[in-house]
């Protein structure tokens, strides 16, 4: 069995539709790209929500369908989220107005 990585950054985004297109490209070609050349970011990969949502809060579960778009990088270590090059690149720039986002970076359970 592969070893899993011992550290990730995990990033999920819900985006307005009505920049959704531009948004999908400039994370594909200027924001993914300047991410992976950050010292620490050892590879990266996006993926979107396929079908239904179960979203359960105080015990009660409610089911939608959205689009959430969620990007999982393995990362060196969790340091790596402060250099000066990805705090640079780090930011939804002009569609920050567009975007609900959550970001955490994880490391295994002691």
């Amino acid at each position: 069995m592969t070893e899993f990585p011992r550290c990730l950054l995990i990033v999920t985004v819900e985006i307005d539709p009505s920049v959704e297109a531009e948004w999908n490209r400039w994370y594909d070609t200027v924001h993914l790209p300047d991410a992976l050349r950050c010292p620490g970011v050892l590879r990266g990969r996006r993926y979107v929500t396929a079908g239904e949502i179960s979203e359960t809060t105080n015990g009660r579960t409610e089911k939608t369908t959205k689009r959430i778009y969620t990007t999982i990088y393995e990362l060196d270590r969790p340091e790596a989220t402060a250099t000066p090059e990805f705090r640079a690149m780090r930011g939804w720039y002009r569609f920050a107005p567009y975007v609900r986002s959550r970001t955490q970076t994880i490391v295994p359970v002691p």
